[in-house]
């Protein structure tokens, strides 16, 4: 495997004003006479700026641990440090030692007859539940649960961190759009998701190091903890078809649906007088699919607006999620160069997120790793960041506004709408400058210095052997030096 130079790290104050002017709080920007130091420097640097930033966010929800979460329900909106952890943790039964999908939990303890989640993300409570006391008052066992609970998640974020530093080889300091991310500290302990969001960066890190199997048992593992992340496979679909590579993606798929498979049977099935689909398990799928439309989503704004309550909104968003992911297969085969594997990772969760019918604060989450790769820039990435904060707070002091009776403390339905507005346009925003980095993949800060696909693995320098419309003839591949692409014009494509 080539070795990678210190010299030849990206230094973000060179090439990005942001950067360079944020930089002023610290010194400045390195200078020509800098050492370079290696790549184990700027990630250790970001895996303590993640573990700072995750403090701060766990300091932010202070206001809920001995009040907001146990008296008076609508504290926590108006100080928006709400989370799932301590409420669920009694009403999933975890209490009173119930096991996840085996146990039907009682009316008395929650809203559902089964857990709601994964089968991994089951697991990962828990775990984090049999490490929670047995003595004490309930409201002492959910403020330990809700710890442990952090104490794990805060091994996810640095994992995520330092997966993302480690993705694009000479772009070690991208790492730090994801520590420094605001949203991603104030809502890394709203729920679990930051599980399935740390097996899918180890995933993405993994397919940057040619390792198509490691890369489908991790998405396979990270789909068993969240629906989401399976949808990668659809963008390594496209680009290992451009590139003729087939291969490597049957087999990151066949160890997906292996390492799914090897999760989810020992619970997935009851045996005797038949073999059935066991309803705990298949709760996360029905819940799912039955889920009517619900904050954060382009269907709620439409249903506001229109009265209509969009019966078949299941129907209408599929339809669209089918036709943007045909869409990024044609920009993928239409593009004059092979787009990079971060970039359609990243527009595929987008759309997901833009067409589903709800979106929970914590699925920025999701996205932030992605974007990180995808268009590491700080002036776009934190131009969506403030549109996220808005909407963080406009969901919570819009419950608060609707849970408190008459005094209204809060923000009024209109309000609510400007920041759900205000997300979806973010989200938006960063889709078309990654869609346009496609396009035009000189304005790609990525690849502005010759390379082709750093987080690509095999992919990466690979000659495009299946092109569509003006791309055969616009670019092609003419040289290969150290890991570096040039490209000039001619035919692409065979």
């Amino acid at each position: 495997m080539r070795s990678v130079r210190d010299d030849q790290l990206v230094r973000p104050t060179v090439e990005d004003e942001v950067a360079a002017a944020g930089s002023e709080l610290i010194g400045g920007p390195a200078g020509r006479r800098a050492l370079p130091g290696g790549w184990r420097v700027p990630v250790r640097i970001i895996a303590l700026v993640m573990i700072g930033m995750f403090a701060l966010g766990m300091v932010q929800k202070a206001p809920c641990y001995d009040h907001g979460w146990f008296f008076g329900a609508t504290t926590q909106y108006t100080h928006a440090c709400y989370s799932d952890i301590p409420h669920l943790f009694a009403g999933r039964g975890f209490d009173q030692g119930l096991i996840p999908y085996l146990d039907r939990i009682p009316r008395s303890a929650g809203d559902m007859d089964y857990l709601e989640y994964p089968v991994l993300t089951g697991l990962f409570m828990e775990v984090a539940a049999l490490v929670t006391p047995g003595g004490g008052s309930i409201q002492h066992r959910e403020q330990f649960n809700w710890f442990v609970n952090a104490g794990l998640l805060l091994a996810c974020a640095v994992v995520i961190a330092v997966c993302v530093a480690r993705t694009h080889r000479r772009r070690p300091w991208d790492g730090l759009l994801v520590a420094l991310a605001p949203a991603f500290a104030l809502t890394a302990t709203i729920n679990w998701d930051l599980f399935a969001v740390a097996l899918t960066a180890a995933a993405m890190y993994m397919w940057s190091r040619g390792k198509p199997a490691a890369t489908g048992v991790l998405i396979g593992l990270a789909a068993a903890a969240k629906l989401y992340p399976v949808l990668l496979l659809w963008p390594l679909l496209l680009l290992c078809w451009r590139a003729g590579r087939p291969r490597a993606f049957l087999t990151s798929l066949a160890a997906a649906a292996g390492a799914w498979l090897v999760v989810n049977l020992p619970v997935m099935f009851v045996f005797g007088g038949g073999i059935h689909i066991r309803p705990g398990w298949a709760k996360f799928y029905t819940f799912s699919q039955e889920r009517p439309v619900d904050y954060g989503s382009l269907w709620l704004l439409i249903s506001q607006k229109t009265g209509d309550p969009l019966a078949d909104v299941n129907t209408y968003a599929t339809a669209l999620m089918i036709v943007g992911a045909l869409a990024l297969g044609a920009l993928c085969l239409y593009a004059p160069r092979r787009p990079r594997f971060a970039q359609l990772a990243f527009l595929v969760v987008a759309l997901f997120v833009l067409t589903n019918k709800v979106y929970s604060p914590q699925y920025v989450l999701w996205l932030i790793p992605l974007a990180a790769l995808a268009r590491p820039k700080w002036r776009d990435f934190l131009i969506w960041q403030a549109c996220e904060v808005l909407y963080f707070l406009g969901i919570w002091f819009y419950l608060a506004y609707i849970g408190d009776g008459d005094k209204h403390q809060g923000l009024p339905l209109e309000g609510y709408q400007l920041a759900l507005v205000l997300h979806l346009l973010g989200t938006l925003y960063l889709c078309a400058v990654v869609v346009r980095d496609v396009l035009s993949p000189e304005r790609d800060v990525v690849r502005r210095d010759g390379s082709d696909d750093p987080s690509g693995g095999l992919l990466d320098g690979a000659p495009d052997i299946r092109v569509l419309g003006p791309a055969r003839r616009r670019y092609r591949p003419v040289e290969r030096t150290e890991g570096r692409v040039q490209w000039g014009a001619g035919s692409g494509g065979a």
